[in-house]
């Protein structure tokens, strides 16, 4: 018999709306995810104390455990730490580091988990790696998708702008990894899952052509949407493949090659990406994409993060290195230093216009 449909590994609750932090409690308990109230709650010990005290009179039976960073050693005392209680859920309320250590010692102590999210810096709220530096730098373990998705937008406008800036350089840049991962599938026959390619290309054409800007509801709720819908499609797929090629190869370089100057995770995926898309020769889309950056303050060139032309150029040619056996745009062009200086010339005239 032939298998007619599949299992999506999925939240089963996606709330995203003014307030929403309000109702968490009444949420979690009608999806009956948590219905006794016993939740280990992980926050931050900065921004974190303020939602706590915010939230505790409607979560009476929740423990609170303060994350003191996003290393793997946190995560792992956050584990340990939540072990002696009985409790429904885990949740992890604040920015990308507290949800990854969230992610971690939920699957560590075999709890399901409530991604909160604070901020819109990346999709990795829904995703299902948890990131987490370690003694060798930064490593990216799996972990079950988030049980629950509540984003507060009044919470997201609270954040400081450029949180937001960043998720919109990491959405956009789908529309270069599924082009990359479309290449791979031409050149090199990789297997390529429609339905994730989809999902993950349509998060990120949605924030790519919306009209509205940080200030706007209607905006932020379709970005918060797409970080959300790409973080399901890189479990549809089993990979991060959906979300990351040549713009997140170029992104790991920056990270690696300039620690002490390397900007936001989206900043610079943002830039890789309208990069990526000049290289396999969609000028317009590049154009188009560079126009929705620059329109929502997020670098269109590597001088405006403040690097030069030579460190942009040595960024291009390592960023193949950051991910051994993906094939992108940089892989297949293989271009030489002077062809890298070449290509960024060409962008940056293009990107002028």
């Amino acid at each position: 018999m032939p298998v007619l449909t599949r299992l999506i590994p999925a939240p089963v609750v996606v709330d995203i709306r003014p307030g929403a932090l309000a109702d968490l409690a009444s949420v979690l308990a009608d999806q009956r995810i948590s219905g006794s109230g016993k939740l280990a709650v992980a926050i931050s010990g900065g921004s974190g104390r303020a939602l706590r005290e915010r939230l505790s009179d409607s979560l009476p039976g929740a423990s609170w455990f303060e994350v003191g960073g996003g290393t793997l050693n946190d995560a792992v005392k956050l584990a340990e730490a939540m072990k002696s209680g009985r409790y429904d859920a885990v949740v992890g309320l604040g920015g990308g580091k507290i949800i990854d250590c969230a992610k971690f010692a939920a699957a560590r102590v075999g709890l399901p988990l409530v991604a909160v999210a604070t901020n819109l810096s990346h999709d990795g709220l829904c995703s299902p790696v948890a990131t987490l530096d370690n003694d060798a730098g930064r490593g990216s373990y799996g972990v079950p998708n988030p049980i629950a998705v509540v984003i507060d937008l009044d919470v997201i406008r609270e954040a400081p702008a450029r949180f937001v800036r960043s998720g919109i350089g990491d959405a956009l840049s789908n529309i270069s990894a599924v082009a990359d991962w479309e290449l791979a599938h031409r050149v090199n026959g990789e297997d390529i899952d429609g339905l994730a390619a989809g999902m993950a290309r349509q998060a990120g054409e949605a924030v790519l052509r919306h009209p509205g800007s940080l200030d706007d509801d209607a905006f932020l709720q379709v970005l918060a949407e797409g970080l959300v819908l790409t973080g399901i499609s890189m479990s549809v797929a089993g990979d991060s493949r959906p979300a990351s090629g040549a713009c997140h190869e170029i992104n790991h370089a920056f990270d690696l090659l300039f620690p002490q100057r390397a900007a936001s995770h989206g900043e610079q995926c943002g830039l890789g990406a309208a990069f990526a898309m000049h290289l396999r020769g969609a000028v317009q889309e590049s154009v188009r994409m560079t126009e929705v950056l620059r329109r929502h303050g997020l670098p269109v060139t590597a001088e405006d993060m403040g690097f030069d032309v030579d460190e942009f150029v040595s960024v291009v040619e390592f960023a193949p290195r950051t991910r051994p056996g993906r094939y992108t745009i940089l892989e297949h062009l293989n271009l030489s230093g002077d062809g890298i200086r070449d290509a960024y010339a060409e962008y940056v005239r293009n990107a002028a216009v």
